[in-house]
């Protein structure tokens, strides 16, 4: 069976799945989006991509397209008709199709929706967090509101191609102060010599990662001291642990930071331990 898209009301074959070309997403990235983890064929962390995706939406004046009941069951319709057990669903709500001008479209327009399915392969994913990864720094030059989670992720994609080009996983933006922000498509943290998650404060134009939200919870159930507060990339080269967080990397081990090992170059037991809490609270609250 090939994979199925929803577009706008409608489930398509992917590769017969369209959006008019004058969509504000495709002329303007005037949209924004979402990607929830598939475990057994359930949507991970639920509410708090539901909750970022209200707030997207909200800060760019866009309107929710459904209410987040019948947009559950259009998801669930998505995974369920591409059969996947083990992925990612991404969703993309832009503000619709109007005549291209850099305003907002004068007459009532609404708010176009797709969503895609993908499978991915469990078993090679817990081979790359058991080997861990690799990143490269770059310079931050993304805009003011890296909070919204817009699909204008021009930067994102440079910084990504850089960092494959360069043998790594993942490319970490660092700011004019010489701290790291965040990922390309993840969050980043380093585990102290003193045993210290650390990690940036979400009022640091940084994204307010789900899979950070709820590892922090899961941090204070275990007793472990966090700590809000950047940290530059010395300073994670000196630290005993490093990792990744978001819906496609779940929690996952750096070991080099531009081409440097972190700590002893390993992956280190917290961020293994934090990776399997993190996936067994994933598959229990699925929905």
């Amino acid at each position: 069976m090939g994979r199925i898209a929803y577009v706008n009301g409608a489930f398509e074959r992917h590769g017969d799945a369209v959006v008019h070309i004058e969509d504000r997403g495709y002329q303007l990235a005037d949209a924004v989006y979402e990607v929830w983890a598939l475990f057994d064929g359930k949507l991970a962390d639920p509410e708090g991509h539901f909750a970022r995706l209200e707030r997207s939406l909200s800060e760019l004046r866009i309107d929710m397209p459904m209410s987040r009941a019948a947009l559950t069951v259009v998801l669930r319709e998505a995974v369920r008709r591409n059969r996947v057990k083990e992925g990612l669903v991404y969703l993309q709500v832009s503000r619709g199709v109007a005549p291209r001008d850099h305003a907002f479209p004068t007459d009532p327009t609404p708010p176009s929706v797709v969503i895609t399915v993908k499978g991915v392969d469990r078993a090679a994913t817990e081979a790359k967090a058991a080997k861990g990864v690799s990143v490269i720094t770059t310079p931050e030059n993304r805009w003011g509101r890296c909070d919204i989670k817009t699909v204008g992720l021009l930067p994102n994609a440079l910084a990504k191609q850089a960092a494959r080009e360069k043998g790594a996983a993942e490319a970490w933006f660092v700011d004019e102060l010489g701290f790291v922000t965040e990922g390309a498509s993840s969050n980043a943290w380093i585990v102290d010599r003193d045993g210290t998650l650390r990690t940036r404060d979400t009022n640091a134009n940084i994204l307010r990662g789900v899979t950070r939200h709820t590892l922090l919870d899961l941090i204070r159930d275990q007793g472990l001291k966090v700590d809000e507060r950047p940290f530059t990339p010395a300073q994670a080269l000196a630290a005993s642990e490093a990792f990744i967080t978001g819906a496609g990397s779940l929690v996952l081990p750096v070991v080099a930071v531009d081409g440097k090992p972190v700590g002893d170059g390993k992956v280190g037991p917290v961020a293994k331990r934090l990776r399997s809490l993190y996936i067994e609270r994933a598959r229990a609250t699925a929905i």
